[in-house]
């Protein structure tokens, strides 16, 4: 079996991350809550959609997907958005505070 890893980071990343794991959602019929009604085979790996989600052992469907962002704000409307319970809370990780677009203190102090 294939699996694919998406790795978003940054402002940009994370909300265009989003926005393909909530159409990869509605392409597969897959609910915000990650059910997925129309699984014939819960537990087992066979459609293509797998390469994308994880399935846990209750039948939910994990997208294979990381967010970083060293600013909270932006994944905190993943965390609270309709897609909020899709996503495990170990794949969305941030900072305290963002670079304020000055890439030597995100490098150099706020990153490490």
């Amino acid at each position: 079996m294939r699996e694919c890893i998406s790795l978003h980071i940054g402002q940009a990343g994370v909300q265009t991350g989003n926005g393909c794991w909530e159409l990869y959602c509605l392409e597969h019929g897959i609910h915000p809550d990650g059910t997925m009604p129309g699984d014939k085979t819960p537990g087992v790996a066979t459609d293509s959609f797998n390469t994308f989600f994880s399935e846990t052992g209750s039948g939910k469907h994990v997208p294979r997907a990381i967010h970083v962002d060293l600013e909270p704000t932006v994944c905190d409307e993943i965390r609270t958005g309709t897609y909020r319970q899709l996503y495990h809370p170990e794949q969305i990780i941030t900072g305290k505070e963002d670079a304020a677009n000055n890439y030597a203190r995100g490098h150099y102090t706020i990153g490490k």
